[in-house]
């Protein structure tokens, strides 16, 4: 509006000018063309007359030829300054009257709420899963336009600064549960201090992506501190030694020792082309197959006859030794490991945090960045194919893609599964959004920064949410289910209504991995049940 301030004044002053100027000039033509003065108030008078439309009173008709011709361009230029005045001032009036308002402060008493600090393309993984167990919460948006958005799709937003004692007691913070802020760490410190300044004792969680100033935070005040880019960029680097090594560290532990992990199929391995049946997955590595990612698209029950393709991401549960198994039985085919063949694409968090865990496993790296800097290898654009030439992707066993752009990382697939089509590409996005189309794109898999950071913030802002998996492609929780009390695994049809399958029950201290439709479900058990982000929503929304 204050843009629209500054306009409408200054259309006055000029339309204050036309009307004077009109004025001083009709009346010097009165006097000399026709003879006939008028004084100035009837100047002003017939330039109102005219430029309002309402008519020339007696003045007209005129005799000269000379005052003829000024009011015929006069008329055309009050003509241009109606017209004007409908984008300047009736427009945005009228955009204004049936825009949706934002509050600058809570509606109603709220409280036992999250306060979000702010809109970021991160939040809105969190923000499903407070939906999804109904948990209160308001987001603290200074941008109009993006706090607009938010209360046209349904959210709870206020406009106001997260940086402000004001902002944040205009969200009730006194009386939330806790308060989470993933801006940038400077911000994030910012709203911490202001957070603790107006109520101490709210719990205050704060999101950091360089974890080297977690220090910062706490003494800013933070209660917790999460670094979800240093534990995506671990998730990615175990995917890299789990080629190398068949060491599946990052499996998920279910009871002693049952473990349920990820296995991709890679480019070249033997397993691409055949089908689930004639894999011999099962007999060969005696694992069992949960689910599976085809081209993106989890399918938590695949038939026997689904292909593999390259690319595809077996989500099985086993022993270690059996899990160990099958990842030799993917790579049975594939280029065995040779000096300088994992490159590291983008050196920022999540790539910095790739390059020391692959070196650390004593395994060759090479690192390319667009900026020069202590760990880089080779300098240069990633999406130039001379670039990545340079850095030996064609005969690269792994390529790790950091980038921050979601774009950029596509199209840099793209690149290199052409320079490179049996190379395994694991990448890093931004969005959840971006997941699917990096694996039409080539990628064999891909982990999103914002379902990361969404699942721990989540874990940590909801005590009794127990999450097994963060750092995987599907999500494993563990979840007292009073509502499926005295029913069977076979009645409860958790699969059939949510996607997701139960894998595993606690019960008295024990792991009940032996799981059949005609388990049942005691009123004290704990599931452990995976499947997609989505999915365990719609589970918890359902049963928990």
């Amino acid at each position: 509006m204050d843009s629209w301030k500054r306009r409408v004044a200054g259309y006055s002053a000029f339309v204050l000018f036309v009307l004077i100027f009109t004025a001083v000039v009709y009346r010097y033509g009165m006097r000399v063309y026709e003879g006939d003065p008028r004084t100035m108030i009837e100047a002003l008078r017939f330039s109102v007359e005219m430029f309002t439309t309402t008519g020339f009173g007696g003045d007209a008709p005129w005799e000269s030829q000379q005052l003829n011709a000024f009011i015929a361009v006069m008329d055309l230029v009050g003509m241009m300054l109606l017209i004007g005045a409908l984008p300047v001032v009736v427009t945005p009036l009228l955009e204004e009257a049936f825009a949706t308002s934002v509050p600058r402060s809570l509606d109603e008493d709220l409280s036992g709420h999250v306060v979000v600090c702010s809109d970021t393309p991160r939040s809105a993984a969190l923000i499903e899963e407070f939906d999804s167990r109904e948990i209160p919460y308001v987001i603290v948006e200074p941008d109009h336009d993006r706090a607009v958005r938010l209360r046209e799709a349904g959210r709870t937003v206020i406009r106001a600064d997260p940086e402000s004692t004001t902002g944040l007691a205009a969200a009730n913070l006194a009386d939330a549960r806790a308060l989470v802020t993933d801006v940038s760490d400077q911000v994030d410190a910012s709203i911490v201090l202001a957070a603790k300044e107006l109520s101490p004792d709210v719990r205050v969680i704060s999101v950091v992506e360089d974890p080297d100033r977690e220090r910062y935070h706490r003494l800013a005040g933070a209660d917790e501190v999460l670094s979800p880019r240093s534990l995506l960029g671990e998730s990615l680097a175990a995917k890299v030694t789990t080629v190398l090594q068949t060491d599946l560290g990052e499996a998920v532990a279910i009871g002693d020792s049952l473990r349920l992990a990820e296995v991709s199929v890679p480019h070249g391995s033997r397993l691409a082309g055949s089908t689930l049946a004639d894999s011999g997955i099962r007999e060969r590595a005696g694992v069992n197959v949960i689910g599976a990612w085809f081209n993106g698209e989890f399918d938590a029950a695949p038939p026997p006859d689904a292909t593999l393709s390259a690319g595809t991401v077996l989500l099985v549960s086993g022993r270690s030794d059996q899990l160990e198994r099958l990842v030799e039985l993917t790579n049975s085919a594939t280029r065995r490991f040779g000096a300088g063949e994992t490159v590291v694409v983008g050196y920022g968090q999540v790539g910095r945090t790739v390059a020391e865990a692959v070196a650390d496993a004593d395994l060759p790296v090479t690192v390319v960045d667009r900026e020069d800097a202590e760990g880089v290898d080779v300098v240069g654009d990633a999406t130039d194919p001379e670039t990545l030439r340079a850095a030996g992707v064609e005969a690269a066993q792994t390529v790790v893609l950091a980038l921050p752009d979601d774009t950029t990382t596509e199209f840099t697939t793209l690149v290199v599964r052409d320079l490179a089509p049996n190379t395994q590409v694991l990448a890093r996005v931004e969005e959840a959004a971006s997941v699917r189309k990096m694996h039409r794109a080539g990628a064999d898999y891909v982990l999103s920064l914002a379902t990361v950071t969404g699942r721990l913030s989540a874990s940590t802002v909801i005590e009794d949410r127990d999450v097994l998996s963060l750092t995987q492609q599907i999500e494993v929780v563990r979840s007292r289910v009073p509502r499926l009390s005295g029913r069977t695994i076979g009645r409860a049809n958790v699969r059939e209504t949510t996607g997701c399958t139960v894998i595993a029950i606690e019960r008295d201290g024990e792991t009940v991995t032996e799981i059949g439709p005609d388990t049942r479900i005691a009123p004290d058990d704990e599931l452990v049940v995976v499947g997609t982000d989505e999915g365990i929503r719609e589970f918890e929304g359902r049963f928990t």
